[in-house]
C-alpha cells in the first residue's frame, strides 16, 4: 500500500497515475470536498483525511507500507509533515516515508520560511525511528504558466537579481518519486532534483521569447515591489513573504547547482527549459486565444 498525501496537487497527481500505470495499490489522501484530479482511474482509492486531524491520519495510514509525504505551502506546515509522520509511527507498521522537500533543505534553514519549514519536517523524520528518502526538487518550469499573460506582453518582472536557477519540470520530479517509491535501496537517500542547467532569468526571458515567436524582456523587479504587488493580487502575507524570500535566494545563486539525481532515479536525462518552452509555445504567443 502507497499512500499518496497532497495527492490532488500537480505533482501528487502525477505520482498517483504513474503509480497505477505500474499497478501500484495506491491511497490518495486529499482535502474534503476536492475534486477527483483528471486521469486517475477506478483503482485509486480515494480518501478525505486533514493534516490538522490525528484521527483521520490515523484511519488514512493504518496499512501504509510506503507514504509520499508532500504538503502545501502553508504556514503551518512544518506541523503538517510532523502530524503525518506521527501518526506513521503510531501505525505500528514502521512504513518508509519519502518526504517530497525542496532544493537546499538543511542547508537554508533560516531567511527561507518553506526550507525553514521542510527542514524542520526533515529533522523530525530523522528523530521518528522511520525508514526515510527525501526528494528535495528546485522550482518548477510550470510556475512559468502562471506567468504566461505576462509573456505574452513581452516582459518578465521577478526579483531573481541576475541569479541562475536549475528549474525543474514538475514531470521529471512525479517520474523520480515513483522510481523511490516503489524501488529499493533509497533508504537514508538525499535526491536533489533539479533540470540539466542553471539558468538566470534574462536567459529564461529569452527561451521564451524563441518559443512565443517575440521577445520577451526580463526585469530584475524590486523585493519590496513584488512583494506589494503580490498582496495587492489578494496573496495571504506569509506566502508572499515567502515568494520574496525564496527568490532572494534565488538572487543570491543559492539554486544554482546542477544535479544528475533525476537521470539517476528515472534512467533519463532531465527535460530541459527550451524543450518545455517549445511544448508550451502557444501559450507564450501574443494575440492567441487563452
Amino acid at each position: 500500500m502507497i499512500v499518496v498525501t497532497g495527492a490532488a496537487g500537480t505533482v501528487g497527481s502525477d505520482v498517483v497515475i504513474r503509480l497505477r500505470a505500474q499497478g501500484a495499490h495506491v491511497r490518495a489522501l486529499v482535502r474534503a470536498g476536492s475534486a477527483v484530479p483528471a486521469g486517475w482511474d477506478a483503482g485509486v482509492e480515494v480518501m478525505a483525511a486533514d493534516f490538522t486531524d490525528p484521527a483521520s491520519l490515523d484511519v488514512a495510514l493504518a496499512d501504509a507500507d510506503v507514504v509520499y509525504l508532500l504538503v502545501a505551502v502553508h504556514p503551518e506546515m512544518d506541523a503538517h509533515e510532523r502530524n503525518v509522520i506521527d501518526a506513521a509511527v503510531r501505525t505500528g507498521r514502521h512504513p518508509r516515508i519519502v518526504l517530497h522537500a525542496a532544493a537546499g533543505v538543511g542547508q537554508y534553514g533560516e531567511g527561507v520560511r518553506f526550507l525553514t519549514a521542510h527542514t524542520a519536517g526533515f529533522a523530525h523524520l530523522g528523530a521518528s525511528g522511520l525508514p526515510w528518502t527525501v526528494l528535495a526538487p528546485n522550482g518548477f518550469f510550470q510556475n512559468f504558466l502562471g506567468m504566461a499573460e505576462a509573456v505574452r506582453s513581452g516582459r518578465l518582472a521577478l526579483p531573481g537579481g541576475t541569479g541562475a536557477v536549475s528549474y525543474v519540470d514538475t514531470r521529471d520530479v512525479a517520474q523520480a518519486a515513483v522510481a523511490v517509491l516503489t524501488g529499493d535501496g533509497h533508504d537514508g537517500a538525499f535526491y536533489t532534483l533539479t533540470g540539466p542547467a542553471a539558468l538566470t532569468h534574462a536567459e529564461i526571458a529569452e527561451v521564451l521569447g524563441q518559443a512565443a515567436g517575440h521577445p520577451v524582456t526580463y526585469e530584475a523587479a524590486d523585493p519590496r515591489a513584488t512583494l506589494a504587488g503580490l498582496l495587492a493580487d489578494g496573496w495571504d502575507p506569509w506566502r508572499a513573504q515567502g515568494m520574496v524570500e525564496l527568490y532572494g535566494l534565488y538572487a543570491a545563486d543559492g539554486a544554482s547547482a546542477v544535479t544528475t539525481d533525476v537521470e539517476k532515479l528515472t534512467g533519463r536525462p532531465a527535460r530541459s527549459f527550451a524543450a518545455f518552452a517549445a511544448e508550451h509555445a502557444a501559450a507564450w504567443q501574443s494575440g492567441a486565444d487563452h
